[in-house]
């Protein structure tokens, strides 16, 4: 007999004396927690996902649509990047001022060839300001996850306010489980037993997020 087969006959006589439970899954766990930690405006919740992005080390940047590609070329610029990978989904004009050579995300693309690329520009799938978390889940505008990994530089753009939300449960509501999903907290990083802080490890060592709002919100929230 086999260590696989000892453990689960412990656990069959364990639970022979007891009776089996007809809940309904979702009725089995009380889901009575906190949906957020506080009550908070929609200009007070970006905020506060631009205060946690920024506490991670992330950079944040702030402008309208109008403004979106002039704001990504000059963040290209100061970053001297000469390339650009870009999902297939990307909204073109968010590149049209942007000098760097753009990269098309292809399948057959190696590792290799994607570590020579400069930068990378994608959209996200919801923020949530109280974790300063971003979530990609694989659609066309984010691509695929290894080009959100292997790239030193990542640019994120999120649309203000559609995509923020408060809090980790209110995220998941938006998401599909089924897509890839990455959580990215900041840039790349770990931390060695004395705690020596080393970013760029798994992913992106510079992390740029835009909060990018139309011109209606900022002259309503102004």
């Amino acid at each position: 007999m086999s260590s696989r087969e000892r453990i689960l006959g412990r656990v069959r006589r364990a639970l022979a004396d007891v009776p089996p439970d007809t809940t309904p899954y979702e009725q089995a766990v009380a889901r009575d927690y906190l949906r957020e930690h506080g009550g908070r405006s929609v200009e007070q919740t970006v905020d506060l996902l631009a205060e946690n992005l920024a506490d991670y080390r992330a950079i944040v940047h702030r402008c309208t649509v109008g403004d979106l590609a002039v704001t990504i070329a000059g963040m290209l610029a100061a970053r001297g990047s000469k390339t650009v990978l870009v999902p297939p989904g990307l909204e073109p004009s968010w590149l049209a001022e942007a000098e760097a050579g753009q990269v098309p995300d292809r399948a057959e693309s190696t590792p290799h060839e994607l570590d020579r690329v400069d930068s990378v520009v994608t959209a996200c799938a919801v923020a949530v300001a109280e974790t300063g978390t971003i979530v990609l889940d694989g659609s066309p505008d984010q691509g695929r996850r290894r080009i959100t990994l292997v790239p030193d530089h990542h640019i994120c753009v999120v649309r203000v306010p559609d995509q923020v939300v408060s809090s980790v449960p209110q995220a998941l509501e938006r998401l599909d489980p089924a897509r890839p999903l990455t959580w990215i907290s900041g840039p790349s990083a770990t931390s060695d037993i004395e705690l020596d802080r080393v970013e760029g490890v798994h992913g992106p060592r510079t992390l740029e997020v835009v909060l990018v709002a139309d011109q209606a919100s900022v002259e309503v929230n102004s």
